[in-house]
């Protein structure tokens, strides 16, 4: 199972997958040809990659609740130990890029809170509880910065709710299902949602929202709902179970 993608600024993905077989960070060219990999036996339930904006590869074990930090080409170069995991539960969900390379994690499969650290991995505050009110998550899965707000995937609430850099409750756009993955773009947020009471393998949508008022700009069926990524044209990028999806937006979509 792939379980998370990313794109850097030569067009590689990165592709994080699960297994216990193969390596778990692969590297490919648009062809689908892999270029490089590593990382076997590093990790318990690899969970999200993100490409950093000087072209650093973070990665999430949400078994271990452990952030690493990779050069493109591999080399260890950061390890952030959440950890605080009640017994038996996950960790960490994601990752995004706040300024001056301060990292923001969301921690929503033991616990319900976003945490704030340094870029040399020193915490920094964390905010957020259990519950259904503002500033509260039922498993905050995805996370995105954007233009100083903090985007929260309340996967379990079913919406999306907005922070401050601090940490302050600004909004939310809610009433939109399960939602697993997000990607911003200009005035336009992508999101991979689910209907809350179906299986988690079940099928569910590919969302075009506007990023102010919410409001469902587009939408199409899909499989792959884990992670969500988008080419320098624009094209959503998706995996659906061991495939990446290059997708051509529809008219309306």
């Amino acid at each position: 199972m792939v379980s998370w993608l990313a794109l850097d600024k030569q067009g590689l993905i990165y592709e994080l997958q699960r297994g216990d077989k193969a390596d778990p960070v692969l590297v490919l060219d648009r062809t689908g040809k892999v270029v490089r990999s590593w990382g076997r036996g590093a990790y318990k339930v690899p969970h999200s990659i993100r490409i950093d904006p000087d072209g650093n590869v973070w990665t999430v074990d949400a078994g271990s609740s452990t952030v690493i930090k990779y050069s493109p080409t591999g080399e260890k170069l950061l390890t952030i130990e959440v950890g605080e995991q009640p017994v038996g539960k996950g960790g960490t969900s994601d990752i995004a890029f706040g300024p001056a390379g301060h990292l923001f994690i969301t921690d929503g499969y033991g616990n319900a809170r976003v945490l704030e650290y340094t870029a040399e991995g020193k915490r920094v505050r964390q905010w957020g509880s259990p519950g259904t009110g503002p500033g509260e998550f039922h498993l905050p899965h995805a996370i995105r910065i954007a233009d100083g707000v903090v985007y929260v995937a309340d996967r379990e609430n079913g919406r999306i709710e907005k922070f401050d850099l601090e940490g302050h409750y600004v909004g939310e756009i809610d009433h939109l299902g399960r939602i697993f993955s997000l990607r911003i773009a200009g005035s336009v947020i992508w999101a991979c949602i689910q209907e809350k009471d179906k299986p988690a393998a079940s099928g569910g949508w590919l969302v075009k929202l506007d990023r102010d008022s919410g409001k469902i700009l587009g939408h199409r069926e899909l499989i792959g709902l884990h992670s969500i990524e988008l080419s320098p044209s624009g094209d959503p990028i998706i995996v659906e179970g061991n495939r990446v999806l290059w997708l051509k937006p529809r008219a309306g979509a």
